[in-house]
């Protein structure tokens, strides 16, 4: 099922949940194409048109997609808006989804590594669920498939929420408004562990990153981006070597990779320890918002996008694991100050989500 704009100006009226409509079309796998392209061309002509093919590559989609086992309704955003932001999802009702994931911290919570029970520091930093209604595997790890899968984790598992989904259904059920919203939004259903993260899952996919200036550069605005920005979108999609990874209107192609960080955590190799590349691996991130997201990296290990741009420069740890694609970069003093220059213009001024007047 996919929301266009009609039903999305609906979401916005309804509950300020959602802060633009989306434009443009977006082709995922056309970017990493034309990198190869760009080397090739002498003249103008050929460099201006490359370019404007890059451009199209990452337009936004018009349309929020919805799976056809879980499809859209309001009633749902509103009841899982609601749960997000309620810390009686936790066991000792001092944690909600929203405290790892902040709208104030790009939907994230500003730290290196994620806070659990007990204010205990948990192992990896807490990804932002910005877009998450294109993802293809959820988790820095990937265990999820869908959010829907994804939901019930981290209130289940006993370092964060720490809430079995059999006892969280009894508190909610003992609460007489949360019982009639269930049953609003899943008529004949009501409350159970499938409409629960039904209702979550749905509000989840209902937070997208607003328009920003890079969106308004490749509609056309050539007052929308300064020149440096603009050099390091070439720089992006050319010798940075960023799209190969990166790629399409949400910056990522939802792959796992080894990007050379000193760590001991294996990520992705838990699941897949046959294959060497697996390694080490993490999800690669989609880069919207991505200025007001530090720190960065899976354990929060690099601070500042100056400090990230340095890292790929250098490639990293050199091992087995690592990607193919993380080499040293050779990149000049410039071309690392027009890269960050660049992602900077990925972040938007998406609207703080107002916390809900919770049932009782």
């Amino acid at each position: 099922m996919l929301v266009g704009p009609t039903s999305i100006r609906g979401i916005i009226r309804g509950t300020g949940i959602l802060t633009t409509v989306l434009v443009g079309f977006v082709n995922v796998s056309f970017g990493a194409a034309i990198v190869g392209q760009t080397h090739s061309v002498s003249n103008g002509s050929a460099v201006a048109s490359s370019i404007d093919e890059m451009k199209w590559s990452y337009r936004r989609p018009t349309e929020i997609p919805f799976p056809d086992a879980n499809p859209y309704t309001l009633k749902k955003v509103i009841l899982g808006q609601k749960l997000f932001f309620d810390r009686r999802l936790s066991s000792n009702s001092a944690q909600s989804c929203a405290s790892c994931h902040d709208p104030g911290f790009a939907w994230g919570d500003g730290l290196p590594r994620g806070i659990g029970k007990d204010m205990k520091e948990l192992a990896r930093r807490s990804p932002s669920i910005i877009n998450l209604a294109w993802g293809a595997a959820f988790m820095w790890d990937g265990r999820a498939s869908s959010l829907e899968e994804q939901a019930p984790g981290p209130i289940q598992s006993p370092t964060e929420m720490s809430m079995p989904v059999d006892v969280l259904l009894k508190r909610l059920n003992s609460i007489p408004e949360y019982t009639m919203l269930f049953e609003a939004a899943f008529a004949g259903k009501g409350l159970s562990e499938n409409t629960l993260v039904d209702a979550l899952a749905t509000y989840e996919r209902t937070i997208v990153s607003a328009q920003a200036p890079f969106d308004a550069w490749i509609e056309g605005d050539e007052r929308a981006i300064p020149e440096e920005a603009k050099r390091g979108f070439l720089i992006f999609n050319t010798k940075g070597q960023c799209s190969s990874c990166h790629e399409g209107w949400n910056f990522t192609n939802e792959g796992f990779q080894d990007i050379g960080l000193p760590t001991s955590d294996v990520g992705r190799g838990e699941f897949l320890p046959q294959i060497i590349k697996m390694n080490h691996a993490f999800k690669t991130p989609g880069l919207r918002e991505i200025a007001n997201r530090g720190p960065y990296m899976h354990d929060g290990s690099i601070r500042t996008l100056e400090d990230v741009v340095e890292h790929y420069n250098r490639g990293g740890v050199d091992r087995r694991s690592r990607s193919d694609l993380i080499q040293p970069l050779r990149l000049t003093e410039q071309d690392k100050q027009d890269l960050v220059a660049f992602l900077k213009t990925l972040s938007s001024n998406m609207a703080l989500a107002s916390v809900p007047v919770f049932p009782r």
